[in-house]
């Protein structure tokens, strides 16, 4: 157990570090002016220096992974560290989809456009999609999860909402990644708000719901 969770400490890092050495790779391919935002149609619209962009790669990468290691050691009930590998593999998703991202990144700032715009609506799906599955297990904690104030009061509502959220969830994802076929990206951006919307708002809602017919049945 103590070799695999030292490989997959490795792999995360190792994710990590790959966008640091694709960005050092063409560092002088890239101009002193990089785009760093970029409008729905994929236009670059507004610009930084090329330290700017690296400090952003760092923060996402490894800043992102510092926090998840320090998460645990601030969590009151210690519960995240008693969730074992599940955390692990939190680690691992959000290491990956950060090293996706971060590649995205340098890779647009060097052409100077979102070529491949859909490509994010991709990401983000197949990430809906990891965590809608991963909801599924996840026992009642205070950092990750769909943390509503009916959720973290009642194991039972967190249960339920985790196992509707995770359906949902997934299906936002797939819902996100077919976006991702059509070409029109005013469409692709209504299509990845939207989705965006629904998967954080309905959870809550059904949380809400839950929690209210919960007392009710208790008050009888």
């Amino acid at each position: 157990m103590q070799k695999k969770s030292s490989f997959l400490e490795i792999l995360i890092w190792g994710m990590a570090l790959v966008p640091l050495a694709y960005l050092f790779i063409v560092w002088e391919q890239l101009p002193d002016r990089v785009p760093i935002h970029f409008n729905y149609k994929g236009e670059a619209d507004d610009w930084g220096s090329k330290n700017f962009l690296a400090g952003l790669i760092l923060f996402i990468t490894v800043g992102l992974n510092l926090l998840l290691l320090a998460i645990p050691t601030i969590d009151p009930k210690d519960k995240i560290a008693h969730m074992g590998s599940k955390y692990h593999q939190l680690r691992f998703m959000m290491a990956l989809f950060m090293a996706a991202l971060a590649v995205f990144i340098v890779y647009s700032a060097k052409a100077g456009s979102l070529e491949s715009s859909n490509f994010v609506n991709v990401l983000v799906g197949a990430l809906f999609i990891s965590f809608g599955n991963y909801f599924q297990a996840l026992k009642p904690n205070y950092f990750i999860g769909i943390r509503t104030p009916w959720t973290l009061e009642s194991e039972t509502v967190w249960r339920k909402t985790h196992r509707m959220g995770g359906r949902l969830w997934i299906a936002g994802g797939v819902v996100m990644c077919l976006s991702a076929l059509l070409q029109n990206p005013l469409v692709r951006l209504v299509i990845f708000l939207a989705t965006v919307a629904i998967v954080v708002l309905i959870p809550a809602i059904y949380s809400f719901l839950e929690q209210r017919k919960e007392r009710q049945q208790a008050a009888r």
